[in-house]
């Protein structure tokens, strides 16, 4: 037979493009349009359906950017069409070529009631099946005009990314707005064709099952009368029938299709947008889910829950009964999809408290699996966060978009730093926004890495972002794909069946130890500085809050405000979503999230000075509150006392220039630009700097990575830089302890101040840049005289060691790397550390010297600022201030211990006595981070911590009230097996930790 299978296949094309498809509608009407153009923001459902619009036509410009528009479409079905199904097609001038991120609408009746959303790829609304004739149409759409951000050329700075900066300017064209008959069977036949003609292109051509399904398309198009489609359809239909009954092969992979629709809590909109968002897809998969039996619908988030629940209950009703019929499932147990490097111990923890226990106390669900299809890689402090949460399964896809090396698994186990081990899915489909279609089928089954072991995977199914989630046309692929000959076997089922599934099919996969890094998106560690400050402040001051609460409630019955606490974390465990923290949303979105941190550390403060207060008592002593979880100047952790400090500093010029600081633990050199040449460990008799280098050296790069400008820096970043050795002042500062320093580069300008604390063995650099430059990387540097192979890097509830070398493209792929208040470089006696109060992205390098001693040079360079012109043109822009300490000689604990110092400030107010902590320990390694009431109101005593150094430890806790009882329990409060502690002696509790161990005790007060 001659080979004539690329005639039939463009044939397919072609007739399904042009004739099958358009006869989908063979019938339709206009609709009459009127408008009404809400001012400002968005207006309640009932003020806009009382509004009166004015009448628009198709084809006319619509919509300002960020806009709200209301559609009344009105119209009669024709007398003819009695019988038939009829929908209302409402295009508001979708580019379908886009599934998102563009315009969007919500569809309602006359009496407010949600019909559905309105997408790219979902324009459709049901009006009848069957209609009668001369029946009256009433809709009502809730237009949004959000601007397209990412454009067919994409990464272009625009205006558009913020309502004050984007203008007026239409941004829309109204395309169709009309009544039609849909044809139900002509639309089964693009599902038949679609499903075949997909599958057919992935078979080998030397297949017998392709060329079965070509022969089958090719008799089916010729039952095809071109001038009647409709009338021929089902004849069309009949040829194709056995090639979609032929079952799949036994050993066929499996899929778990869930249905889904990935909403970034924000991103290329704001925050409001997306609570609008969220009620159209839910709309939509409400509708979907009475429609489709089978059909099964997944959304995380529970502030996305949160949000329909307070802004859409008449979404909220249907959402429930969904719920409660086991269909619409909730998924993932966290508050949001949040960044996962960046978010402090205590954070990252209240993410899964406050997701599980919404879903808990809505619906009496808990999930077991973490759900993060799309977060920038994943800290190795995780999977004991996710254990102690009460889960056991991670799914996420985003690794897959690393650009150097492939991940060598798709279902394995991940060991975090603890040891804990968490049962971990990257679906082998490679999207999180699946459509059903043949090459993503065919590749979840070819990508799979664990063939012959394993055979399930799971496909997050529906289009994201505004597509509006799963599609009707979804289901019916998926429905052909259920048992079909060539292809891997496609089933509706929920995370929880899944992983169920694949556990029990797969009990002991390999296992990944340490940080799940991902190649790409490095530069989200540093992008928009401030949120970064305000998330690392409020993280800091919600632990303040919460612990001075407490201890002001059990020793004074001062109110715990157990409502604004609750509301505050969630507040910034919103803004730990995954383009917020990141600094990777638009103008808009960075903006609203610099005003909320200083709503927010306003209304910490405000506790926090009221529980001081409170417990000071009247009186005139100076007190010193500490609530760092070491002891500090004399007083205790989580208590207050009058501070002892010893030493002095002294400052004195150089002969060379420049001043020297000595405070008889260190001497440091500060040369006459300005550059520290020399930290002197006076006890340890040993130079912390470099032979022939210089500390405290700025460093710009030019930054303009090839895509994803806030999102990336290319290693190609590193090629060209210039250093700023030029100082414009260097003079002592106005404390005479300190030296000030002033530089300038371009149109920006650094100020900084360096000091040596009396009687600390810590270099503090308090640096203030006015920055107005853009596409480049400030970087501050710290080459340092250790030799090591590798550093570590403080995680959430412990630290983790990367390399300092690039033997293989895994470490080389590091180039760019996170910490959290730390890093700390070690030779067998003797460390350094670099502690930050605010910068998270660092990058380190070793070089050996040619000539002298021939050691080794290893730089650290904390990553202080970028400019990148999309999506937010004007990143970073104006004045940042940031505070960085040297600490030569320091041990893990010293970096743990100054880690904490620099980020938690000492509180000083008069009052009549010293205050004794809530609780102490008596081990430095065991790290207390949470001391709070219990969240059931039952005032109970809440104290989590964990062992820090990475050793093991024994320590006893001491509480300093009466004890009824002590529980260990998860995060969530709720009693669990015990497994620290090794004794009880009334408020005493002594505890055995494994490195990196957490712990949550619950004391109940007698």
């Amino acid at each position: 037979m001659h080979d004539d299978r690329s005639l039939v296949e463009a044939r397919l094309k072609r007739v399904l493009d042009e004739r099958i498809r358009p006869a989908v509608y063979p019938e339709s009407v206009p609709l009459e349009v009127a408008v009404w153009h809400a001012p400002g923001e968005p207006v309640p459902v009932a003020e806009a359906l009382a509004a009166e619009p004015e009448p628009i036509a198709v084809g006319a410009r619509w919509g300002a950017p960020w806009g709200t528009s209301w559609f009344r479409v009105t119209g009669t079905v024709p007398e003819v069409w009695a019988g038939r199904t009829v929908e209302a097609i409402l295009d508001l001038g979708f580019d379908e070529n886009m599934p998102g991120f563009q315009c969007e609408g919500l569809v309602y009746r006359p009496d407010g009631t949600p019909v559905k959303g309105l997408n790219p790829r979902n324009q459709w609304v049901r009006i009848g099946a069957p209609v009668e004739g001369g029946e009256q149409v009433r809709l009502h759409v809730e237009a949004a005009s959000n601007p397209v951000i990412l454009d067919y050329h994409p990464f272009l700075p625009t205006q558009l990314g913020d309502k004050e900066t984007a203008g007026s300017e239409p941004q829309y064209t109204l395309t169709r707005m009309d009544l039609a008959v849909f044809d139900e069977t002509v639309w089964q036949l693009v599902i038949d064709l679609e499903v075949l003609g997909e599958l057919m292109a992935e078979l080998p051509v030397e297949s017998a099952r392709r060329w079965e399904i070509l022969r089958a398309v090719e008799r089916s198009l010729d039952a095809i009368d071109l001038q009647d489609v409709n009338g021929t359809a089902e004849e069309a239909r009949s040829h194709l029938a056995d090639v979609l009954s032929a079952p799949a092969t036994p050993s066929a992979h499996r899929i778990s299709a869930v249905g889904h629709a990935h909403i970034d809590s924000a991103w290329l909109w704001p925050l409001r947008e997306t609570v609008r968002k969220v009620a159209r897809t839910t709309s939509n998969m409400t509708a979907l889910l009475d429609d489709e039996p089978d059909f099964v619908f997944a959304m995380s988030q529970a502030q996305q829950w949160a949000w329909v629940k307070e802004h859409r209950p008449e979404v909220w009703a249907r959402v429930k009964k969904a719920v409660a019929d086991g269909r619409f499932v909730p998924a993932g147990g966290m508050w949001v999809e949040s960044d996962t490097n960046m978010p402090g111990s205590e954070a990252m923890a209240r993410q899964f408290v406050h997701g599980k226990r919404f879903f808990l106390d809505e619906f009496g669900i808990e999930n077991e699996e973490a759900w993060l299809p799309d977060t920038f890689g994943f800290a190795a402090g995780l999977p004991q966060i996710i254990k102690a949460a009460g889960s056991k399964w991670l799914l996420t896809q985003k690794i897959s978009w690393s650009q150097t090396n492939k991940f060598p698994h798709h279902t394995f186990r991940w060991e975090g730093i603890d040891g804990t081990r968490i049962f971990t899915h990257f679906p082998p489909v490679d999207t999180y926004n699946c459509s059903m279609k043949g090459s993503e089928i065919a590749h979840a089954a070819g990508n799979f890495k664990d063939k012959g072991v394993a055979r399930h995977s799971l496909a997050p199914t529906g289009w994201g972002d505004g597509g509006g989630g799963t599609t009707r046309e979804m289901v019916a692929k998926a429905a052909r794909l259920r048992d079909l000959e060539g292809s891997a076997r496609v089933a509706w089922e929920t995370p929880q069946e899944f992983f169920e599934k694949a556990e029990a099919e797969y009990p002991e996969p390999p296992v990944w130890v340490g940080e799940l890094y991902l190649e790409l998106h490095r530069a989200t560690l540093t992008s928009q500085a401030r949120t970064k400050q305000g998330n690392r402040r409020s993280e800091h001051l919600l632990r303040e809050a919460e612990l001075w609460a407490a201890t002001a409630a059990v020793r004074t019955g001062f109110p715990y405000p157990y409502e604004e606490l609750d509301r505050i974390w969630k507040t910034v465990l919103l803004h730990q979503f995954h383009d917020i923290l990141p600094g990777s949303s638009i103008a808009w979105v960075h903006r609203e999230a610099r005003a909320t941190y200083e709503r927010v550390a306003a209304e910490l403060d405000a506790i926090i000075d009221a529980a001081q207060r409170a417990l000071a008592g009247e009186g005139s002593t100076p007190l010193v509150f500490n609530s760092a979880p070491h002891t500090r100047h004399g007083i205790p952790a989580g208590g207050a006392g009058t501070a002892v400090t010893d030493g002095r500093t002294t400052v004195t010029p150089r002969p060379a220039g420049g001043f020297a600081l000595h405070n008889g633990l260190l001497r440091i050199e500060i040369d006459a630009e300005g550059l520290v040449v020399s930290a002197y460990d006076i006890a340890a008799d040993r130079e912390t700097i470099a032979p022939g280098r210089a500390a405290n050296l700025l460093q710009i790069h030019p930054d303009f990575p090839n895509m994803w400008d806030a999102w990336d820096v290319d290693e190609f970043y590193r090629n060209t830089v210039t250093d700023l050795t030029d100082a414009d002042e260097v003079v002592p500062g106005e404390d005479g302890v300190s030296v000030r320093i002033v530089r300038s580069s371009g149109a920006s300008r650094v100020t900084q101040v360096l000091s040596l604390p009396p009687g600390e063995r810590r270099l503090v650099l308090d640096t203030e840049v006015d920055w107005h430059e853009t596409e480049k990387f400030l970087k501050l540097a710290f080459p340092l005289d250790v030799h090591a192979e590798r550093y570590a890097s403080e995680t959430q509830f412990g630290h983790f060691h990367r390399p300092t070398h690039t033997n293989t493209s895994w470490e080389a792929a590091k180039f760019e790397a996170c910490n959290h208040r730390f890093v700390h470089f070690e030779e067998p006696g003797w460390g350094v550390a670099v502690v930050n109060d605010s910068t998270y992205g660092h990058d380190v390098t070793r070089t050996v010297r040619t000539d002298g001693d021939r050691g080794t040079t290893t730089t650290v360079r904390v990553s202080l600022l970028r400019a990148p012109r999309f999506p937010d043109p004007e990143t970073d822009q104006g004045v940042h201030r940031f505070r960085h300490a040297l600490v030569p000689g320091a041990g893990i604990g010293d970096a743990v211990r100054e880690g904490w110092r620099i980020n938690v400030r000492e509180r000083r107010i008069n009052g009549a006595a010293q205050v004794a902590p809530l609780v102490t320990v008596d081990r430095e390694a065991v790290v207390v981070t949470a001391v709070k009431l219990a969240d059931d109101g039952s005032g109970d005593v809440v104290v989590r911590f964990h062992e820090a150094h990475g050793g093991r430890a024994r320590a006893m806790l001491t509480a300093g009230f009466e004890v009824a009882g002590v529980t260990e329990t998860d995060l969530l409060e709720r009693p669990v097996p015990e497994a620290a502690i090794e004794r009880r002696e009334g408020g005493r509790v002594a505890v055995r930790l494994r490195p990196f161990q957490l712990v949550t005790l619950r004391f109940r007060r007698a």
